[in-house]
Protein backbone atom coordinates (compact mmCIF):
# COMPACT_ATOMS: atom_id res chain seq x y z
CA UNK A 1 0.00 0.00 0.00
CA UNK A 2 2.92 2.34 1.04
CA UNK A 3 4.40 2.27 -2.54
CA UNK A 4 1.65 2.71 -4.57
CA UNK A 5 0.95 5.94 -2.40
CA UNK A 6 4.21 6.74 -2.93
CA UNK A 7 3.85 6.24 -6.55
CA UNK A 8 1.04 7.99 -7.04
CA UNK A 9 2.61 11.34 -4.92
CA UNK A 10 5.78 11.26 -7.41
CA UNK A 11 3.12 11.19 -10.47
CA UNK A 12 1.44 14.50 -8.67
CA UNK A 13 4.66 16.39 -8.18
CA UNK A 14 6.44 15.50 -11.76
CA UNK A 15 2.80 16.38 -14.11
CA UNK A 16 2.63 19.39 -11.40
CA UNK A 17 6.16 21.09 -12.26
CA UNK A 18 5.67 19.64 -16.25
CA UNK A 19 3.77 22.87 -17.44
CA UNK A 20 4.91 25.40 -14.89
CA UNK A 21 5.98 28.72 -16.81
CA UNK A 22 8.26 31.67 -16.19
CA UNK A 23 6.01 33.97 -13.03
CA UNK A 24 7.96 36.88 -15.07
CA UNK A 25 6.22 36.11 -18.08
CA UNK A 26 3.12 34.99 -16.63
CA UNK A 27 2.94 38.33 -14.66
CA UNK A 28 3.49 40.83 -17.57
CA UNK A 29 0.47 39.22 -19.14
CA UNK A 30 -2.10 39.14 -16.46
CA UNK A 31 -4.87 37.91 -18.51
CA UNK A 32 -3.48 34.84 -20.72
CA UNK A 33 -5.06 34.55 -24.02
CA UNK A 34 -1.96 33.76 -25.76
CA UNK A 35 -1.32 30.11 -27.73
CA UNK A 36 0.96 27.97 -25.52
CA UNK A 37 0.56 24.98 -27.79
CA UNK A 38 3.79 25.88 -30.11
CA UNK A 39 1.44 25.52 -32.86
CA UNK A 40 0.16 28.65 -35.15
CA UNK A 41 -2.01 31.11 -34.33
CA UNK A 42 -4.81 31.63 -36.79
CA UNK A 43 -5.83 34.47 -35.66
CA UNK A 44 -2.65 36.74 -35.26
CA UNK A 45 -2.21 36.31 -38.89
CA UNK A 46 -3.57 39.58 -40.32
CA UNK A 47 -2.47 39.92 -44.19
CA UNK A 48 -1.21 43.31 -45.20
CA UNK A 49 -3.31 46.16 -46.62
CA UNK A 50 -2.57 46.00 -50.84
CA UNK A 51 -0.51 48.42 -52.30
CA UNK A 52 -1.31 51.55 -53.41
CA UNK A 53 0.23 53.88 -56.56
CA UNK A 54 -0.89 57.33 -56.72
CA UNK A 55 -1.26 59.04 -59.99
CA UNK A 56 1.58 61.16 -60.12
CA UNK A 57 4.83 61.16 -58.11
CA UNK A 58 4.05 64.16 -56.73
CA UNK A 59 1.13 62.61 -54.67
CA UNK A 60 3.86 60.49 -52.92
CA UNK A 61 3.68 61.37 -49.07
CA UNK A 62 6.83 62.54 -47.61
CA UNK A 63 9.03 59.50 -45.62
CA UNK A 64 8.66 59.23 -42.13
CA UNK A 65 11.29 57.47 -40.01
CA UNK A 66 10.00 55.73 -37.20
CA UNK A 67 6.63 56.56 -38.82
CA UNK A 68 3.83 54.23 -40.30
CA UNK A 69 3.21 53.32 -44.08
CA UNK A 70 0.11 53.25 -45.58
CA UNK A 71 0.19 49.47 -45.82
CA UNK A 72 0.50 49.03 -42.04
CA UNK A 73 -2.36 47.72 -40.05
CA UNK A 74 -4.82 49.41 -38.01
CA UNK A 75 -7.34 47.34 -36.52
CA UNK A 76 -8.46 49.48 -34.08
CA UNK A 77 -8.82 52.48 -36.57
CA UNK A 78 -10.43 49.96 -39.12
CA UNK A 79 -12.88 48.47 -36.43
CA UNK A 80 -14.28 52.10 -35.42
CA UNK A 81 -14.64 52.94 -38.80
CA UNK A 82 -16.73 49.42 -39.87
CA UNK A 83 -18.98 50.30 -37.03
CA UNK A 84 -19.59 53.82 -37.95
CA UNK A 85 -17.34 56.02 -36.22
CA UNK A 86 -14.22 58.25 -36.57
CA UNK A 87 -11.11 56.93 -37.06
CA UNK A 88 -9.33 59.85 -36.50
CA UNK A 89 -10.40 60.13 -32.89
CA UNK A 90 -8.39 57.59 -31.75
CA UNK A 91 -5.36 60.15 -32.87
CA UNK A 92 -3.93 61.28 -29.80
CA UNK A 93 -2.72 63.92 -31.25
CA UNK A 94 -5.83 65.18 -32.45
CA UNK A 95 -6.81 66.31 -28.81
CA UNK A 96 -10.24 65.91 -26.82
CA UNK A 97 -13.28 65.70 -28.89
CA UNK A 98 -15.61 68.71 -28.78
CA UNK A 99 -17.97 66.11 -27.48
CA UNK A 100 -16.22 65.21 -24.86
CA UNK A 101 -14.99 68.19 -23.76
CA UNK A 102 -17.25 68.99 -21.03
CA UNK A 103 -17.34 65.47 -19.70
CA UNK A 104 -13.28 66.20 -19.35
CA UNK A 105 -13.68 69.78 -17.93
CA UNK A 106 -16.53 67.93 -15.16
CA UNK A 107 -14.21 65.35 -14.36
CA UNK A 108 -11.17 67.36 -14.18
CA UNK A 109 -12.70 70.23 -11.72
CA UNK A 110 -10.51 69.41 -9.16
CA UNK A 111 -7.49 69.03 -11.28
CA UNK A 112 -6.02 66.14 -12.46
CA UNK A 113 -2.41 65.12 -13.81
CA UNK A 114 -1.17 64.53 -17.31
CA UNK A 115 0.33 61.06 -17.10
CA UNK A 116 -1.64 59.60 -14.63
CA UNK A 117 -1.80 56.62 -17.15
CA UNK A 118 1.78 55.49 -17.00
CA UNK A 119 1.94 56.60 -12.87
CA UNK A 120 -0.75 54.10 -12.50
CA UNK A 121 1.09 51.30 -14.89
CA UNK A 122 4.24 51.70 -12.60
CA UNK A 123 2.57 51.88 -9.59
CA UNK A 124 0.72 48.41 -11.01
CA UNK A 125 3.80 46.95 -12.01
CA UNK A 126 5.61 47.59 -8.73
CA UNK A 127 2.20 46.08 -6.83
CA UNK A 128 2.56 42.89 -8.99
CA UNK A 129 6.47 42.72 -8.25
CA UNK A 130 5.65 42.61 -4.65
CA UNK A 131 3.03 39.62 -5.39
CA UNK A 132 5.15 38.05 -7.24
CA UNK A 133 7.51 36.52 -3.94
CA UNK A 134 4.26 34.31 -3.72
CA UNK A 135 2.96 33.46 -7.07
CA UNK A 136 3.71 29.58 -7.56
CA UNK A 137 0.59 26.94 -7.50
CA UNK A 138 0.36 23.26 -8.54
CA UNK A 139 -2.92 23.75 -9.90
CA UNK A 140 -3.07 26.47 -12.40
CA UNK A 141 -5.42 29.46 -11.32
CA UNK A 142 -6.40 33.18 -13.09
CA UNK A 143 -2.99 35.45 -12.33
CA UNK A 144 -5.13 38.53 -12.67
CA UNK A 145 -7.65 37.54 -10.16
CA UNK A 146 -5.43 36.24 -7.76
CA UNK A 147 -2.90 39.29 -7.76
CA UNK A 148 -6.47 41.79 -7.16
CA UNK A 149 -8.23 39.52 -4.85
CA UNK A 150 -8.20 41.93 -2.08
CA UNK A 151 -8.73 44.46 -4.00
CA UNK A 152 -12.33 42.96 -5.25
CA UNK A 153 -15.66 44.52 -4.31
CA UNK A 154 -18.19 42.54 -2.73
CA UNK A 155 -21.45 43.19 -4.37
CA UNK A 156 -23.93 41.88 -2.82
CA UNK A 157 -22.57 44.00 -0.03
CA UNK A 158 -22.21 47.36 -1.91
CA UNK A 159 -26.10 46.58 -2.57
CA UNK A 160 -26.90 46.06 1.22
CA UNK A 161 -25.13 49.15 1.81
CA UNK A 162 -26.92 51.25 -0.49
CA UNK A 163 -30.43 49.53 0.53
CA UNK A 164 -29.24 50.49 4.48
CA UNK A 165 -28.41 54.33 2.92
CA UNK A 166 -32.19 54.07 1.36
CA UNK A 167 -30.84 54.32 -1.95
CA UNK A 168 -33.17 53.05 -4.99
CA UNK A 169 -31.72 49.69 -6.04
CA UNK A 170 -32.36 47.30 -8.85
CA UNK A 171 -32.95 43.81 -7.75
CA UNK A 172 -30.27 41.51 -8.09
CA UNK A 173 -30.27 37.59 -8.84
CA UNK A 174 -29.75 35.94 -5.29
CA UNK A 175 -26.22 35.00 -3.86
Amino acid sequence: MMPRALIIVALVALTACGSRQDTADRDTNLRQLRNSSGSPEEFSIVPNKPLQAPETLAELPPPTPGGTNRTDQTPLQDAVAVLGGNPSRLDPQAGIGAGDQALVTRASRFGRESDIRAELAVADQAFRERRRLFNWRIVPEDTYNRAYRDQALDPYASLEAARRAGALTPSAPPE
